[in-house]
């Protein structure tokens, strides 16, 4: 099988706040998606949430923050499945909840390399 990145994108600007229980409910979305994915023995890492905030290393030593505000889509977490083809992870993605919240899905085939 081939190990695939889910990177999870959302326009955290175009987001309105949501009440304890609409996080709860998007939460239980998350954590059922993800079950889900577990239960057919096809995940490989969880991931996590990431940062709003950050920091970009640069050539020549520059460092700025990061990401940048002018960005529209943030990366919002990520997790690596596994599964035997492009296609496979295109329809587990399908399911995501981010979509449901006017993100998106990218999806990477995880390219090994092998140190001797």
């Amino acid at each position: 099988m081939k190990e695939f990145l889910l990177i999870f994108r959302n326009d955290l600007k175009a987001r309105t706040p949501a009440s304890p229980e609409e996080m709860q409910a998007t939460t239980k979305k998350w954590m059922d998606w993800i079950g889900g994915i577990a239960a057919q023995n096809k995940l490989v890492g969880r991931g996590n949430r990431l940062a709003t905030s950050g920091r970009v290393v640069k050539a020549r030593n520059v460092i700025t923050d990061g990401p940048y505000s002018e960005i529209k889509e943030s990366v919002g977490g990520y997790s690596i499945i596994k599964t035997n083809s492009y296609e496979d992870a295109v329809e587990m993605a399908k399911g995501c909840p981010v979509l449901a919240l006017g993100g998106n899905v990218e999806i990477r085939e995880i390219e090994r390399m092998d140190v001797e």
